[in-house]
């Protein structure tokens, strides 16, 4: 399973939304791969989260799944339509 795939699936288990859930990768400077992940309006405050605990979560687990699979520097892009 690919970085992309991998972020989509995490994403759509914690919106009300799934359908609406879209993950695009972007190559970025430094080496680094630009994902980003476009939700409803209405779960963008579900995947931020409170104080961003929730986006800072899903972060860290999307950085460690690509450490595992040796890509490279991965940030995360959160927007809504």
């Amino acid at each position: 399973m690919d970085i992309v795939t991998f972020t989509e699936e995490l994403v759509k288990s914690i919106v009300k939304e799934p359908e609406m859930v879209k993950v695009q990768s972007f190559g970025g400077e430094d080496d680094a791969q630009i994902l980003e992940i476009i939700v409803s309006d209405n779960d963008k405050g579900a995947v931020i989260g409170k104080n961003g605990r929730m986006a800072n979560s899903l972060r860290t687990i999307v950085q460690a799944y690509a450490y595992l699979h040796d890509n490279k520097k991965i940030k995360l892009n959160i927007d809504s339509f």
